[in-house]
Order: structure tokens, then C-alpha cells, then sequence
């Protein structure tokens, strides 16, 4: 513990200014972090004017859409068919536990009714409607708890100067700006998310990164203050429950309560930019993943991930102890993609039967593999077989003495044998499962 202590104290005077200074979590919020940690499933939500265009939520980078013309978008964007309870019944059958939804993405559009600016769902969409008022009720009423991704960077918004990495092909943008006016902007809009919409989950913010020299292997410098100690001061003042994480793709700052892998297992980084293992920190964990290859609605994404990739994500994540957010980018009349909602079905009927073994569990103490994960729930041990191949399973060093070992889809015995070099264990042809073999090991 002393050691841990050090070295948090350590990150906090090297990062003065990407930290909240003297930041001692309270009671409230680290009862809202035991119960993240427990929560283990999430449904990610993707969804702006972007949607229109139907190649994903970075659209206007990629395409390089010039300012004006991508403020002609709003004017399509009309989702009549937009049923906040249908979503959340939806999440909530796909025994999904919260919602993190985008309240204003890259584009610098709001998804809200925002006085802090014009370039909002309300006045500037034949719609004229708050999306995040309904979907606040809906998750109150069934009791889902809801998360706010809010982008630090905006490829819109002039007084986000200097430029970051990205955006910087985008016609119209200002060669000028005023970052103080944007870190007030970005404080008056964060302020209305968390005083107009009831308790609020957690605030999920992105775009740290854009501000982050880039060689083409690594990042360097960071060229801006962020003004976390303001920013992450303000949210846990307002709500001192909400929890905070941030994509920056390093170890946590102070002031934050979770950490997020993007596309990853924690400490993976097969993504080249992501997390890596010596950056993970003593936060609880999230790892987001879409349900096909897009966050926004892409009309030619063909990537949809199978029930049995989706469910094996799902117990992969856990087994490392992290949460999943599985994200969904709606259509623009406001729907969900057919296919996405049988998926999400299907998790969710799998979540019935074996949502013990998940739910409210902690990293197991077998290590993780691409053959297998652990979960764990008080002396009782979940082994999770992900590989069909292999009718003998052999797990070295295994420490601890068994109390019983069952197959827990019938609760018939395992036959095994515990050895000073570990558990061997045989799993019939016939007690295979194609997902997910689990084993139920109790421990004396």
C-alpha cells in the first residue's frame, strides 16, 4: 500500500496541470465505483447529425467537409422514429447494466439543448427536441444508469486553438482562437449536462490525444492545458457521485475514477495507440467495442461481430476484471440496425443462464488467455473455457485447495486432478460448450 501511495503521489507532481488537485473521492463516489466495477455491461451509443451521411462519426475528418457545408447537415436530421424507452429496453434485456451516450462528439454538434451555443439538436434540426431528456427518464424508470461521452476537441467550434492533430484538412476552419473562451464553453456545457437531466453516471470524455504531438510511432508533448483541476472539480462538485474517465490512452490522472481501453483488453494495445500494461492504474476498468466495425452508423459496414464474438468480448473483459461497453451507432430516422438489436437479444438470453458468473465478479486467479479467463465471487472460482479444441485442460501452478468442481450448466462433476504442478482437468465432447465452457470451482 505504501508503495502504491507513493507512486499515485508521484504521477500527481509530475502531471500538475492534468490533475484535480488534493483529489479525495467521497463516499457517494466510491460507493459509484464499487458498483462500475460490479456492473460489468454497458451499452455504448454513437449517434449525431453524422449519421446522415452514413460513413461513420468522423465522416467530416475523413471526407474533409468544410465547415459550411457540414452545417447544412442539421437540416436533414429528423429522427421521428427515436423511442427512448425502446432503446433502454433494449439494453436493459441485453442485461446491459448503463448507457454512455454521445452528448457531443468530434463535430462539435450537442445532442442537447445547450444555451451555452446555437449549433445544437434544438434549434438547429427540424426535430427541435432534446434526445437526452427522454433517455434520462427512460433509464430513471428502468433504473439503467446513464453516462455523458463529451469531446474535448471540436473541429467546429473556432476558439478550439491551437489546432489539434485531426481536422486539420477541414476547409473553414480559423487560422485564430480563444482557448480560455473554449475551456469556459466546454465548463458552461458541462455544467448543464449535470444539473438538466437528473443523476448523472459518469462523464466520458475523448479528444485528449488530439493535442498530442505525434511522431507517426508515439505521442509526445501535450501543447495545451486542458484545465482538468477545473474541469474535473466542477463535475465532482455538482454531483459528487459521477464518475470520470477519460480516453487519453495513459495512466489515469488524479480526479478520475475509471480508466477506458479503446478497442482493447486492458494492457493489450493491439491497436498501436492504445493503453499499455504499464499504464494500467488501480481504477475500476471499461473496455469499448463495437458490435460491428463503425461507432457511427456506417451504411457499408459489413463487420457485424458474431453472438459468439460479442459473448466471448463480453467474458474476455471480465475475466480481466473490466466492464465491456458494446456500442450501437443508430440510423438517422433514429432506430437501431435490426441485426444489432438480435445480437444484443442473444447476449442477453445468455446473461439469464450465466450471468453469476459475470456480474459483480473480480479478475479470477487464473490468467488470462486466448484459451481461457477466470472470474471470481467470493470463494467460488469461474472457469471460463473459450477453446473447444482441447478435451484435456491443464492449468499450472494452480494454488489452493478444492472444495468441488462442476460443470455449471448441469452442476455434474469435473473429472480432474490437482497436482503440485496444477489442475488438470477433462472436459467431454459432450460437455463442451461453442462459446463458453464453464467451470464452477469452489474454494475451501
Amino acid at each position: 500500500m505504501k508503495r502504491l501511495l507513493f507512486i499515485f503521489i508521484f504521477v500527481i507532481t509530475l502531471q500538475p496541470v492534468l490533475a484535480q488537485k488534493n483529489y479525495i473521492p467521497s463516499k457517494e463516489n466510491l460507493e459509484a465505483r464499487k458498483w462500475f466495477q460490479e456492473a460489468k455491461f454497458g451499452l455504448f451509443i454513437h449517434w449525431g447529425v453524422y449519421s446522415i451521411l452514413g460513413d461513420g462519426e468522423w465522416v467530416m475528418n475523413n471526407q474533409n467537409i468544410a465547415i459550411d457545408e457540414y452545417e447544412k447537415l442539421p437540416a436533414f436530421f429528423n429522427p421521428i422514429d427515436f423511442d427512448a424507452e425502446a432503446w433502454v429496453k433494449m439494453a436493459k434485456d441485453a442485461g446491459m447494466k448503463y448507457i454512455t451516450i454521445t452528448s457531443r462528439h468530434h463535430d462539435g454538434f450537442s445532442m442537447f439543448d445547450s444555451k451555452a451555443t446555437d449549433y445544437t439538436i434544438v434549434k438547429k434540426t427540424p426535430y427541435q427536441k432534446d434526445i437526452l431528456k427522454p433517455l434520462a427518464e427512460a433509464c430513471k424508470k428502468e433504473g439503467i444508469k446513464l453516462f455523458f461521452y463529451y469531446s474535448l476537441l471540436d473541429w467546429h467550434d473556432d476558439n478550439y486553438f491551437p489546432r489539434g492533430r485531426t481536422g486539420t484538412g477541414i476547409p473553414g476552419r480559423s487560422d485564430s482562437g480563444d482557448w480560455d473562451k473554449y475551456i469556459a464553453f466546454m465548463k458552461a456545457q458541462l455544467t448543464e449536462l449535470l444539473t438538466n437531466y437528473g443523476e448523472v453516471a459518469g462523464i466520458w470524455f475523448d479528444g485528449h490525444w488530439d493535442q498530442k504531438e505525434w511522431d507517426g510511432k508515439r505521442f509526445g508533448k501535450l501543447k495545451v492545458d486542458w484545465h482538468y483541476d477545473e474541469l474535473y472539480s466542477l463535475i465532482h462538485k455538482l454531483q459528487p457521485q459521477c464518475l470520470i474517465g477519460n480516453n487519453h490512452h495513459i495512466a489515469p490522472f488524479a480526479g478520475e475514477d475509471f480508466q477506458m481501453f479503446e478497442k482493447d483488453l486492458p494492457g493489450k494495445n493491439t491497436t498501436g495507440f492504445g493503453t499499455s500494461a504499464d499504464d494500467i492504474g488501480i481504477l475500476p476498468t471499461e473496455v469499448c467495442e463495437t458490435i460491428n466495425g463503425s461507432w457511427g452508423f456506417n451504411l457499408k459496414d459489413r463487420k457485424h461481430k458474431s453472438d459468439k464474438e460479442l459473448i466471448q468480448y463480453l467474458v474476455n473483459a471480465a475475466g480481466y476484471g473490466s466492464n465491456l461497453l458494446l456500442n450501437v451507432g443508430p440510423m438517422p430516422n433514429g432506430k437501431i440496425q435490426p441485426e444489432h438489436i438480435t445480437s444484443l437479444k442473444h447476449i442477453g438470453d445468455w446473461l439469464k443462464i450465466n450471468g453469476e458468473t459475470i456480474y459483480g465478479t473480480s479478475q479470477g486467479p487464473i490468467p488470462p488467455s486466448k484459451q481461457m479467463v477466470s472470474t471470481q465471487k467470493g470463494n467460488t472460482v469461474f472457469l471460463h473455457l473459450l477453446d473447444t479444441s482441447q478435451e484435456v485442460v491443464f492449468i499450472p501452478n494452480f494454488i489452493g485447495k478444492i472444495k468441488t468442481i462442476h460443470f455449471y450448466k448441469d452442476q455434474s462433476k469435473v473429472e480432474h486432478d490437482l497436482t503440485k504442478y496444477g489442475l488438470l482437468i477433462k472436459v467431454p465432447k459432450n460437455k463442451m460448450d461453442n462459446i463458453d465452457t464453464i467451470i464452477e470451482i469452489k474454494m475451501k
